[in-house]
């Protein structure tokens, strides 16, 4: 069983999908693991850590040669992996729903596409969920990204010349890296407050110290769907909490978005005439613009300013923290795969529930079935 980790070629991609940590445990497993050179580079992970774990470095194609399995963080091209073994998987973030015609090159390829991201939201699976691992500390970096385009301190501070006024801080989904969001804002001292359509969230809110912001006159509305995920609201809902939120944004000092839908465009919770109603000098850090972004007006990669707001889109935020977001992407990769392992085989094997639902190609087809309904 041979298991290659390949060095990322995507633009501004840091990560790499194996670590030291996760290379021993692999060759305890009983694996052979190669690692291409300088894949870890970027996450500052040098080869001699690799090589002291136990890999074999090489280049793409010594790398990927025979190999039965192949990690990446994002999926490569697979013209790139040729020479892997027939039906080799490819366990990777795919990005299957933007990016389809990759999809079907790795089934016209032969690969048997894993998408990690397509993982199911049940208890086993929570140390192999890659979007929870990453989103953790997309959360934590954008609330450090906010006070670093704003220009006054987040704490209130009692000074000899006077008092400093703590930050006002608004966080608009509240998953994963909403819940980081508000805990960092909170550490740094800031005045923090919260919303999402999902009323279960409320009791998570104020378990962080932070206060709720929802929608009471429209009853009966729930806006969690599978796998803890959001769906889009009625029209009704969609209004009320337009309204509500207009008023509370217009008081706030940083507002960081982060309401992602799968399968679909990121949804608009910030209109250009609520950003004109925020006092210049705010900031709003949109982390959902490589979706389309929840901010009228975010361009992704850029920060941008509009009526004296600034607007911070930056591109693949987990990417930027990435020592720490390849440690945690690499266990997620190591605990799916170890969980999975067959001693007498020296392989592992899938079970219906979890292989059903992150495996895209097999056979030279596209097999799953959110891509084919």
């Amino acid at each position: 069983m041979k298991i290659a980790i390949i060095k990322e070629l995507a633009e501004g991609e840091r990560r790499v999908a194996g670590t030291p940590e996760t290379v021993k445990k692999f060759k305890a497993l009983g694996a052979d693991v190669a690692v291409e050179s300088g894949a870890g580079l970027t996450a500052s992970v040098a080869d001699a850590d690799y090589a002291a774990a136990g890999a074999v470095l090489g280049d793409r194609a010594a790398t990927v040669a025979g190999a039965d399995i192949i990690l990446g963080v994002q999926a490569a091209d697979p013209a790139s992996l040729s020479g892997a073994k027939p039906g080799a998987w490819v366990a990777a973030g795919f990005n299957p729903f933007g990016e389809r015609a990759r999809v079907d090159a790795y089934a016209a390829a032969g690969f048997e596409a894993l998408a990690m991201e397509f993982m199911p939201r049940i208890t086993r699976a929570q140390s192999m969920d890659i979007l929870s691992s990453q989103s953790n500390l997309s959360g934590y970096k954008a609330v450090l990204d906010a006070a670093a385009e704003y220009g006054k301190a987040f704490p209130m501070m009692m000074t000899a010349a006077g008092t400093v006024s703590a930050a006002k801080v608004f966080i608009m989904g509240v998953g994963v890296a909403g819940l980081q969001a508000i805990a960092t804002a909170r550490r740094l001292g800031a005045q923090v407050s919260a919303t999402d359509v999902r009323s279960a969230t409320r009791e998570q809110i104020e378990s962080l110290g932070a206060k709720p912001i929802f929608v009471e006159s429209v009853k009966g509305i729930e806006g969690e769907g599978s796998g803890g995920y959001a769906t889009e609201m009625s029209e009704e809902y969609q209004k009320a909490q337009a309204e509500l939120v207009s008023g509370h944004i217009a008081k706030q000092d940083i507002v960081i978005t982060t309401a992602l839908i799968p399968g679909r465009a990121a949804p608009r919770l910030i209109s250009d005439g609520q950003i004109a109603s925020m006092k210049p000098g705010s900031v709003i850090v949109d982390l959902a613009v490589e979706q389309g972004g929840n901010v009228e007006g975010a361009v992704a990669g850029e920060v941008v300013e509009r009526h004296g707001v600034k607007i911070v889109g930056h591109r693949n935020v987990p990417s930027r923290l990435a020592a720490d977001t390849s440690a945690l992407f690499s266990r997620n990769l190591y605990n799916f795969l170890s969980a999975f392992w067959d001693k007498e085989k020296n392989a592992p094997v899938l079970d219906e529930e979890i292989g059903n639902a992150i495996r895209l190609t097999q056979g030279g087809k596209v097999v799953n079935e959110r891509l084919l309904g």
